[in-house]
């Protein structure tokens, strides 16, 4: 990743949850910087949400420095997109009463959620029944245009439902996880494939470019969302 950034600038790296397997706030402190200290040097702001087994320890709040957490919720504006960086492992009235409101004050053009847990999954794990029953109705109903989300260890691209895409890498953990039929209901599946990687996105006006990148940087899916 550190290559890549090197040669495709980013403003911000945003981790999408089960951000530590150790269960060791000092051994996560070390190895996040040995991952991702070079941040820093290149000036890519880090930000990020917390996954399953991020919450084991202290709710995960150890990680807040490193990821620059204010709360376990939040909105981050970034150029022309605001972020609403959502705890999933708690699906709480409160938070679903700020995601509402927030959203509602929006005057974004580039609205991104982003969630550890799917809305949509075709794998290991399949749909988030809260996130699609509290939070997808807001997704459609405030024009989010893209929901990120990880928790799967594979990578997963759906059609637009109701104008929202929704897009899964859990690709930066080794072991993988097989893929299925997903069930009906869902938005189709566009692409889906057990790899590891990560996400790059890019936003020029009105158009957003997303990659599905490998970590030896080679780009093997390429989707657009248009204004």
């Amino acid at each position: 990743m550190r290559a890549f950034e090197a040669r495709n600038p980013a403003d911000i790296l945003v981790a999408l949850g089960d951000n530590d397997y150790t269960e060791d706030p000092s051994a996560f402190a070390a190895n996040w910087e040995a991952s991702f200290g070079w941040t820093r040097a290149a000036g890519v702001t880090v930000t990020g949400v917390l996954g399953n087994h991020d919450v084991r320890v202290e709710g995960g709040r150890y990680q807040f420095d490193q990821l620059q957490l204010p709360r376990r919720y939040f909105r981050r504006a970034v150029g022309p997109i605001e972020l609403y960086l959502l705890d999933s492992n708690n699906v709480d009235a409160a938070q679903t009463t700020w995601l509402r409101r927030t959203l509602a004050r929006s005057r974004a053009h580039w609205r991104i959620a982003v969630a550890h847990h799917p809305a949509f999954s075709c794998g290991k794990y399949t749909s988030h029944p809260a996130i699609v029953r509290q939070w997808v109705p807001l997704f459609e109903r405030y024009r989010v245009r893209l929901v990120l989300a990880a928790h799967d260890h594979n990578y997963q691209r759906f059609a637009p439902r109701r104008g929202v895409r929704y897009v899964l890498h859990g690709g930066g953990n080794p072991r993988l996880y097989p893929l299925t039929r997903c069930p009906a209901g869902y938005p189709r599946h566009l692409r889906a494939a057990r790899k590891r990687g990560f996400l790059y996105l890019v936003v020029r006006g009105g158009r957003l470019d997303g990659y599905a990148v490998t970590p030896a940087g080679r780009r093997t899916d390429h989707f657009v969302i248009g204004s």
